[in-house]
């Protein structure tokens, strides 16, 4: 008999209070996965395990995918790296892959086809879609031996695509529960491929970063299951952005994510080139890497030195950057709640960022700083220029974020509030 997922009890969207019990701690391994980690890109699940690991959880990385060396960056990830389990890597030898669903199908042979049966089903249309579940059912049989040989008691996974697939199959083989943090927006693109109603409902918890976010889960998922979606915000250590003042007042702009379309680089060059007239005094610094690189570069060309790409820089050196600048401007497309954004509000720098999703959550604006329409160049523009024209409206900002970061956005308070999900979502293997 197949067992359904089960929660206990309903759970508040923001659900916890008090410490994490030492009985949860002990309880046994908790797997993480997702696509590729680790990289730069993804610190913020890095992050969440590190401060887990504080609480005396034993957490157990894994990815599906290797992630680019080039994505790889500094001591810390490589570290990461070293110890994380890689899914792919492990199946590419044929009698790994074999012996691995040999072993699951003799320990539970219902289970297995359970399992082959849960993939067929919520496979996507198209032919294409089925050799890409079918890699996903081989890659959980992988999964599930590895999981059962450390003992792990739960199957953590971020983001709800691909890794998540796996997860849930992984789940299914093994009876080990799972849950998984979303983020948005681009599952939102394409829940149905993605078959969201059915890993919301095999999920024992789900996590949402955002109200926002929270809402979207609840748009395609059953109404049954709504009281299984509990928020945790992503974090960071207010401590390691603690400097005092400013950067040096000479209009240091920052720039800290992917080079990719949806970040909306080319909006912030034009904006940046329109307030440059009035304030030569200003640089633009671009952290980060990505395919909109070339692009970005050649349209920067006509502003000189005004303009520096620094590419990937490790988290040490991103801190470095933020205690340098003056403000931390985002102007992308779509967005779940940028974590850079936290990092940016903790340094006690303004922010101004796209209005998009939960960004409204954590950004209060004219008061943190300032939210703009989404490709809205003549109001990023005029944002721009009035922080350019008031260091002291910076520094009230920035204060203001701090505050707001450190009330709500600690990763210690909210690693704590996840543990505790984890511990009260725990169901019996059946």
């Amino acid at each position: 008999m197949e067992p359904g997922p089960v929660t206990a009890g309903t759970l508040s969207p923001e659900t916890g209070a008090g410490p994490v019990s030492a009985q949860t701690a002990r309880a046994g391994p908790v797997a993480y996965l997702t696509g590729e980690y680790p990289k730069v890109s993804h610190t913020f699940i890095a992050r969440e395990i590190a401060a887990l690991e504080a609480l005396g959880l034993t957490v157990l990385p894994c990815t599906i995918r290797r992630p680019p060396p080039e994505t790889v960056v500094g001591a810390h990830q490589q570290a990461e790296a070293a110890r994380t389990f890689g899914v792919i890597a492990a199946g590419r030898n044929p009698a790994r892959l074999l012996g691995a669903h040999l072993s699951v199908l003799r320990a539970a042979p219902r289970r297995w086809l359970s399992a082959l049966g849960l993939a067929w089903r919520t496979r996507a249309p198209g032919a294409r879609a089925l050799l890409w579940q079918a890699f996903y059912f081989l890659e959980a049989g992988v999964l599930a031996r590895h999981l059962a040989g450390a003992g792990a008691v739960r199957l953590h996974n971020h983001f709800a695509d691909s890794s998540c697939t796996v997860a849930m199959l992984t789940s299914e083989m093994s009876g080990i529960p799972f849950s998984f943090t979303e983020h948005g927006p681009n599952i939102f693109f394409d829940a149905p491929r993605w078959r969201l109603d059915e890993k919301v409902a095999r999920a024992d918890l789900v996590v949402a970063i955002s109200h926002f976010c929270r809402s979207q889960l609840m748009l395609f998922s059953d109404p049954a299951h709504w009281d299984r979606i509990a928020i945790v915000h992503c974090g960071v250590d207010p401590a390691r952005y603690g400097r005092q003042g400013r950067g040096s007042g000479g209009g240091n702009v920052l720039f800290v994510g992917r080079l990719d379309p949806v970040k909306g680089g080319p909006l912030l060059l034009e904006a940046f080139a329109a307030v440059h007239r009035d304030h030569p005094e200003a640089r633009l610094d671009i952290v980060g890497d990505g395919s909109e690189r070339p692009r970005l570069e050649a349209q920067a060309r006509a502003l000189g030195a005004a303009v520096t790409f620094h590419g990937y820089l490790p988290q040490e050196a991103v801190a470095d950057r933020l205690a340098a600048a003056d403000m931390l401007v985002l102007p992308s497309f779509a967005e779940g709640v940028p974590v850079v954004l936290m990092e940016a509000m903790a340094s006690r720098i303004p922010v101004i960022a796209s209005r998009v999703a939960g960004v409204p959550e954590l950004v209060e604006d004219g008061v943190s700083g300032y939210l703009v329409p989404p490709g809205d160049t003549a109001t990023l523009t005029d944002r721009l220029g009035r922080l350019l024209s008031d260091p002291e409206l910076c520094d009230r900002m920035g204060q203001a974020g701090r505050a707001k970061v450190a009330a709500d956005f600690d990763i210690r308070a909210e690693a704590e509030r996840l543990a505790r999900l984890f511990a009260g979502a725990r169901r019996e293997a059946l």
